[in-house]
């Protein structure tokens, strides 16, 4: 058993990794910049001189070495020749894709960079001019330059040097200052255009990153438990998942136990009395369980039960903030009194589901010929059910627990919120809303790592319940 099983775990390595790669991916597609998502503003508004802009950029690399997005994304790149290997260097997702647009229809990588990296040059002279100079023509100037970081169209950027210049001739100060570096900078973009080589972007190329990469880290940093920072609280990630997982796993991991015990005896009654009231009467009950939407009897069960308006104040109402679980004694009672209604809730759908399976399974069992050798050996029918068709039939519920123990980490959505559980549920519906995805894809991870787990608990658990799997061969 110990060698089959280091060899499912050395098995599980790949397929994490391809999880993990295709998370990933994910995150690389979406379209937020985590800069700026992580500051909650743009702090260019606030830009009045060189040193504050200065300032603002140092800013922006300490907030990306944090992030870990001062890095290649991947182990290597494939792409077109005219593309290189230094775009992740650009502080704003802005001005990397304007980037890429720029490569896209020009293709030569030396000429873009030296009239990108002129545009902040252009920048920090604009904002060392002396002071007393025309307000509207310097909020104008300051625009003009600021919006040619995300311009990539030959006719669009015409037209917005063409202003600039305009601009710049309004004022003899401006013009002295400016004048030179502006007739060269043109001269740039002009270089640009003319020294285009589009064929490039028609050549593969493979470019070697190292090992020192956004993907790199992320993956090593999971599972090490370090989960990122998650953009809206600027807190590292695990602070909000934790507590989270906690709740969650509470309620989940107890539907879980009170499903499968409450099916299984069910499911067993049924099949052994098939066709008979009891049977009849749990299809009914069952199937009338299953058929109730437990968002909508989570709201109904918490106006009865839970308000002095209807006389049964019987259960605690709505989770009342972050509650902590610090005294047994006085905390015990309080929590479970939060706890009771929405595990009923997440548990009748599972027990109604799983009670079906678990006849349907045992009806199988009792017609094979071992369960009429054994009844013609004289064995009590309780032997006959328990010993040897209960243990076959367990299979298929082994196989749903497989499915069923990664799900529960991803919580409720609809009854955290009714109740308002702190629970991952909760959490991911905030996140998602919220385009906080260091959480989000944290928990697609910790999904995949429990799917794993519940592939592997569920091969222990055919070992356990049936002798005649051997894993001694494998």
């Amino acid at each position: 058993m110990l060698s089959y099983l280091i060899k499912r775990i050395i098995l599980f390595i790949p397929t994490l990794l391809v999880i993990a790669i295709f998370a990933f991916g994910l995150s690389q597609l979406t379209s937020d910049d985590p800069v700026l998502q992580y500051d909650n503003e743009d702090g260019r508004t606030g830009v009045y001189t060189k040193r504050d802009l200065i300032r603002l950029e140092n800013h922006y690399r300490v907030v990306r070495e944090k992030l870990g997005i001062d890095k290649p994304s991947f182990y290597f790149s494939l792409n077109a020749q005219a593309y290189p290997d230094t775009l992740y260097k650009f502080l704003l997702l802005e001005e990397r894709e304007a980037l890429r647009k720029l490569i896209s229809t020009y293709g030569n990588w030396p000429a873009i960079e030296t009239y990108f990296n002129q545009i902040k040059q252009f920048e920090y002279r604009i904002l060392a001019l002396p002071d007393g100079l025309p307000r509207k023509e310097m909020t104008d100037l300051k625009k003009g330059v600021r919006d040619l970081y995300d311009e990539y169209k030959a006719e669009v950027i015409a037209s917005k040097l063409e202003k600039i210049e305009t601009v710049l001739s309004k004022d003899s100060t401006m013009t002295v200052e400016l004048g030179a570096f502006f007739s060269d900078f043109k001269g740039n973009y002009q270089n640009v255009i003319s020294t285009a080589t589009t064929y490039k972007l028609y050549i593969p190329d493979f470019k070697w990153q190292g090992f020192n990469n956004q993907f790199h880290h992320w993956f090593f940093n999971f599972i090490k438990g370090n989960f990122g920072y998650s953009l809206i609280t600027r807190q590292p990630a695990a602070k909000r998942i934790i507590p989270a997982l906690k709740w969650t796993l509470l309620l989940n991991l107890s539907a879980i136990f009170f499903a499968y015990l409450i099916s299984i005896p069910i499911g067993v009654k049924a099949a052994a009395n098939k066709g008979g009231r009891f049977d009849q009467g749990s299809a009914l009950g069952m199937f009338m369980l299953y058929s109730l939407p437990s968002f909508w009897l989570g709201t109904m069960l918490l106006i009865f039960f839970t308000t002095k308006a209807y006389g049964m104040e019987i259960f605690h109402g709505v989770w009342a903030g972050n509650m902590k679980f610090e005294n047994f004694s006085t905390d015990f009672w309080d929590t479970i009194g939060h706890l009771v209604l929405p595990i009923f809730c997440i548990t009748y759908p599972a027990f109604a589901f799983l009670s079906r399976q678990m006849r349907g399974s045992m009806n199988e069992a009792l017609k094979q010929d071992y369960i009429r050798t054994a009844r013609a050996k004289g064995l009590p029918e309780k032997t006959v059910i328990w010993k040897h068709a209960f243990r076959n039939a367990l299979f298929p519920l082994i196989t749903i627990f497989a499915s069923i123990f990664p799900a529960s980490i991803v919580g409720s959505v609809a009854i955290e919120y009714i109740f308002n559980i702190p629970g991952m549920g909760n959490l991911i519906l905030s996140a998602c809303l919220q385009y906080d995805w260091p959480i989000v894809f944290s928990v697609l991870m910790l999904g995949a790592v429990l799917t794993l787990v519940g592939m592997l608990v569920a091969d222990i658990l055919y070992a356990i319940f049936d002798p005649r799997v051997s894993y001694k061969k494998n």
